[in-house]
């Protein structure tokens, strides 16, 4: 039995009931976890359960994660039904969001925004948030736990792979700091820090996006961003690129194994670049390129790949500038070939389609504009992908990813959505609406899809702006139709095209205050006590926040939503998922104090459903050796973070 004093208090806490919960913290005995807990106690919070686990990185750098656990909301249910969570990626608001920021934007459905008192522009800790995402618990849409990272501050902690499955690692990105953080989850609601992976490992690309996950536990990460400086790089294949510095092009795919360190980073973008004057860089590369990948998502059974380029980071998300120009943002979907897991590569760079848009003259709003996000169809016999793109409103289609030039055709424009998320909105125009998340259910029925919405004035003085949202596509008649679908809304062909089977609006009468991104909750709960994955997800997650620096334009109240998925497609507001602050449905992240600390509000990016391994069905997938054995990892050392600068090699 471990018992621990409180400061100032005459009362000793006894702890060692939540000893046995956190025994694996750090892969560790009881004994040696204990020794690293210790108790706090907050206000807001009650006892918080303080513990760290720490990475080392291959520039001999020392990262730690801090849990601080709420320990009245840490013990599992009377009848012991097992927890599910909600991990959600969020980063401190400060002084230099604030500043980007436009408040005639913010919803008043954000409370501590119509007072200061959630206002710190100090800088804070990122964490991850720990919410209970149990259904029908008494905690249900509490929060457990904040993770936070150290040392690195502004971090802007920006996504992870699109669904976690058990084993998995969770990788985290810092989209500031060219970070990536390999964290294990499988003792949740505590986390543990696996590994670190920091700029002089990818010094061919910056900007970490997205991951997607193998079942060998190594995953691929889209680096949006161009090497760390400017000039040639060589590349782990042995192949140079050009580019014009950190944030510019082109951007990488990195390979990570499971505790991130680097096995491979491959350009991507093709020798020849891409078209002058689409693919506009700035700085100007010495070859025009569009390569900034964004979303990526993977089909390893056809050794297929792909990835959207969405934007030359640099002008727009660490600027609240507008882009000195609307050709920043790319059109174009990549396709890879990824039967060499170390050398994935290009084979297709596709440029999507625009059909005449008559009410505004500005490539910026163009259908193909901003390629954020693209998804996989999931069954064996299907071979297609989507592609979204944000400033466009469209969502496009290619039924075969395994031929040498994929055609991708445009069957939905999210205009069509507008009346489901409020039928008294007069604006249906999906320009500028600012899709994010697309994902397919695993049984390929639906697309699941965000939509911020637009905020008024964008198009032009009389624009009412949209609401935004989260719905669900019926997709079985274009997937079916295998190669040759005959949808295309550019043609005015509806035939076989995804139908609206569900809306679901967040902040339905506030213009442009939707979700960026989304995540679908891949588990059910059966009758042996355990949870099982589905192929028929029956609830969703948004979140309402992009990125607080690209300005106004992308203003959101930083808002965590649960809408629930019915067998047809139907989305509602999950109401019993309410702020415990103010009891309104949706979590707010917008609060003086958190378990770790008064640092004020905060901004959720990304959400995973997860769930601890101990109340999972099964074991995880396996793991084979990789091919050839063991192997090093790829820019351990200087010699492996190569430059060629001026004709010279240097470390």
């Amino acid at each position: 039995m471990v018992a621990t004093g409180r400061r100032g208090g005459t009362v000793l806490v006894v702890v060692s009931a939540m000893i046995g919960s956190f025994a694996l913290l750090a892969g560790q005995g009881s004994a040696a976890a204990s020794s690293n807990l210790r108790l706090t106690h907050t206000a807001d919070y009650g006892d918080v359960l303080v513990s760290t686990s720490r990475a080392t990185a291959a520039n001999d750098e020392i990262f730690a994660l801090t849990n601080h656990v709420v320990s009245k909301y840490a013990q599992q249910d009377a009848g012991g039904t097992p927890k599910e969570y909600l991990v959600v990626l969020a980063s401190d608001e400060n002084a230099a969001d604030l500043a980007a920021r436009d408040d005639s934007h913010m919803s008043p459905a954000s409370p501590h925004d119509s007072t200061a008192k959630g206002r710190d522009p100090s800088a804070g800790p990122d964490f991850l948030a720990v919410i209970d995402a149990t259904k029908g618990s008494p905690s249900y849409g509490r929060l457990v736990n904040t993770a936070t990272l150290s040392p690195l501050l502004y971090n802007e902690l920006h996504h992870a792979q699109y669904t976690w499955h058990r084993g998995n690692t969770l990788f985290v990105g810092g989209l500031y700091t060219a970070t990536t953080y390999a964290i294990d989850v499988s003792e949740l609601p505590v986390l543990k820090l696996k590994g670190v992976s920091v700029p002089t490992d990818t010094m061919c690309g910056s900007v970490p996006d997205a991951y997607y996950v193998f079942d060998d536990g190594s995953a691929y990460a889209t680096y949006m961003g161009g090497p760390v400086l400017p000039g040639p790089c060589r590349y782990s294949d042995g192949s140079e690129r050009a580019g014009n510095g950190y944030a510019g092009s082109p951007g990488a795919v990195v390979h990570f194994d499971e505790n991130a360190n680097v096995l491979s980073i491959s350009p991507a973008d093709t020798p020849q670049g891409d078209k002058a004057g689409t693919c506009v860089n700035v700085p100007q590369s010495i070859k025009p390129t569009c390569a900034n990948p964004h979303g990526i998502q993977a089909r390893p059974d056809l050794n297929r790949m792909v990835t959207g380029d969405y934007v030359e980071p640099r002008n727009l998300i660490m600027s609240p500038l507008p882009p000195a120009s609307s050709r920043l943002f790319r059109p174009t979907v990549r396709t890879w070939d990824i039967s060499e897991r170390d050398r994935p590569t290009v084979t297709d760079v596709t440029y999507l389609p625009n059909a005449p848009r008559s009410d505004y003259n500005d490539p910026l709003f163009d259908e193909s504009s901003a390629t954020m996000e693209v998804s996989v169809t999931q069954r064996p016999n299907h071979k297609g992908a989507f592609a979204q793109t944000m400033q466009g409103g469209a969502i496009f289609y290619a039924p075969d990813i395994t031929v040498a030039h994929p055609t991708w055709r445009k069957v939905f424009d999210d205009g069509a959505a507008i009346k489901a998320l409020n039928p008294g909105w007069e604006d249906h125009r999906g320009a500028g609406t600012h899709g994010g998340w697309v994902q397919t259910s695993p049984d390929d029925r639906f697309l699941f899809h965000s939509m911020m919405g637009r905020h008024p004035g964008v198009l032009n003085a009389t624009d009412p702006g949209t609401p935004g949202g989260l719905m669900a596509l019926d997709i079985r008649r274009l997937v079916n139709a295998g190669t040759d679908p005959q949808c295309d809304l550019d043609k005015n062909i509806n035939r076989d095209c995804p139908s609206l089977a569900g809306a679901a609006a967040l902040n339905p009468t506030a213009p442009g205050m939707g979700p960026h991104f989304g995540t679908m909750d891949n588990f059910e709960l059966g009758r042996d006590g355990k949870y099982h994955e589905t192929d028929q997800p029956g609830r969703l997650a948004g979140t309402d926040y992009f990125v607080s620096r690209a300005g106004p334009a992308y203003a959101s109240d930083h808002k965590l939503w649960v809408a629930t998925v019915s067998k047809s497609g139907k989305l509602a507001v999950d109401k019993s998922f309410r702020d415990f602050v103010d009891d309104s449905p949706g979590w707010d992240f917008n609060r003086p104090s958190w378990p770790h600390g008064a640092f004020g509000n905060a901004k959720p990016h990304k959400a995973l459903f997860i769930v601890a391994d101990h109340d999972l069905a099964g074991t995880p997938a396996h793991r084979p050796a990789r091919d050839g054995g063991a192997k090093a990892p790829y820019a351990v050392v200087a010699a492996r973070a190569e430059r060629v600068v001026g004709g010279r090699r240097r470390p």
